[in-house]
Order: C-alpha cells, then sequence, then structure tokens
C-alpha cells in the first residue's frame, strides 16, 4: 500500500490561533495497521489510516496527547514518492 508522506496535524487552541505541527512517515505500524507518522522531535506521533483518520500515539510516560481537529496531507506530497 502507498502512503502520503507528510500531513500537518491541526490543533485547535482555546482564545489562539490554531497550533499546526508538521510528521513525516515512519516505518512503524500502529495498533490499527496504519503507518505511525512522526514530527521531527519525534513527541508528536500518530497512526493515520487512508481515510484520513487519526489516533495520537504517547510518546513518553504521562504523556496525554489531544486529538487534532484534522490531519492535512501536504500538497505536493503525493503517494508513492517515497
Amino acid at each position: 500500500m502507498v502512503h502520503t508522506e507528510r500531513y500537518e496535524l491541526i490543533f485547535q487552541m482555546s482564545g489562539a490561533a490554531d497550533d499546526v505541527v508538521s510528521v513525516r512517515l515512519t516505518d512503524r505500524l500502529g495498533a490499527g495497521g496504519f503507518p505511525v507518522y512522526e514530527d521531527e522531535t519525534g513527541i508528536v506521533r500518530a497512526e493515520i489510516s487512508d481515510r484520513g483518520e487519526v489516533r495520537m500515539i504517547a510518546s513518553g510516560g504521562h504523556q496525554i496527547p489531544g486529538a487534532p481537529l484534522l490531519a492535512r496531507p501536504l500538497t505536493g506530497d503525493a503517494p508513492g514518492t517515497r
């Protein structure tokens, strides 16, 4: 299966501008069998399905990641360009 290389995860912040985090495809699969994406720090991790459904993955102890409003594929990153 071919997967999008990068996504933007958009988190809604109360009373402020939305927070946008770019994540990149890793070689790991999540519990649902879909690819895991992470930001350059490795702190923000998410399993993203082929329908754009997102499941956030804790990367450390006591972390409770919030759910993004949207996972948007980055333009110019056509599937299969890895």
